[in-house]
């Protein structure tokens, strides 16, 4: 069976854009450690506030963690095309004669494995100061990955539309926000239903969904944004 060297080569490169990213942002240490730490501070911060109590803490847990995984993904979100923007890069990406689209596809889920899945990774230590059950845990757990990983795209394409202007971050969190609202009803519901003994897997699967149709059609809408913020 013969492999199509088209097809070959825009995996290869996707591959290529994974691995510089991966290699860069250890490079840029403050990359990994900002949204982590960012998240792990709110996350403390509200049961050592609020004090012991069990019902309140797995009321409001599931809020508290989703709103930090938010604002934490926020903080960097504008920097996903800044330095290809800056040092040339995102010229190549447009010139190397595979579809952008796909090459955004790269950049994002580097993107998502340098801060989206450190907080999935972290949150089962976090939520112990919430009380959560192992079932709500879990759920936590899958609902972050899903949910960072929408976050991510909806940052990336915050990121191309404000990628020429000068007031960048304010813009960028006036268009992800609203758009993010959401992802952090579900995900937040998901966890709230498993941490008092409800069924999750109707909210999983439409964070599962969203997942899908997100990496779908978000990188068609960010390809163009990028070729304006270039031209």
């Amino acid at each position: 069976m013969r492999t199509d060297p088209a097809a070959a080569g825009l995996t290869q490169s996707m591959l290529a854009i994974v691995r510089r990213e991966l290699l860069l942002s250890l490079r840029r240490i403050g990359d990994l450690t900002t949204p982590l730490v960012f998240f792990a501070i709110i996350c403390t911060l509200f049961p050592l506030a609020l004090g012991p109590s069990r019902e309140l803490l797995a009321l409001i847990g599931p809020g508290i963690v989703w709103v930090a995984a938010l604002l934490a993904q926020l903080l960097t979100a504008s920097s996903i095309f800044r330095q290809d923007f800056e040092d040339g890069s995102l010229e190549l990406y447009i010139l190397a004669g595979h579809p952008l689209a796909a090459l955004v596809v790269a950049k994002v889920l580097a993107y998502w494995l340098i801060t989206g899945l450190p907080l999935t990774l972290v949150s089962p230590l976090l939520a112990v100061g919430y009380q959560l059950s192992g079932e709500a845990v879990w759920v936590l757990m899958v609902s972050l990955a899903l949910g960072t990983l929408v976050l991510s795209l909806l940052g990336a394409l915050g990121a191309a539309l404000t990628l020429a202007s000068r007031q960048g971050n304010a813009l960028l969190s006036l268009l992800v926000v609203p758009l993010s609202l959401p992802v952090l009803i579900v995900g937040a519901r998901a966890v709230a239903l498993a941490a008092t003994g409800g069924v999750a897997a109707a909210a999983l699967k439409l964070l599962a969904a969203g997942a899908l149709l997100g990496i779908v059609l978000a990188p068609l809408a960010i390809a163009p944004a990028l070729r304006i913020a270039v031209d």
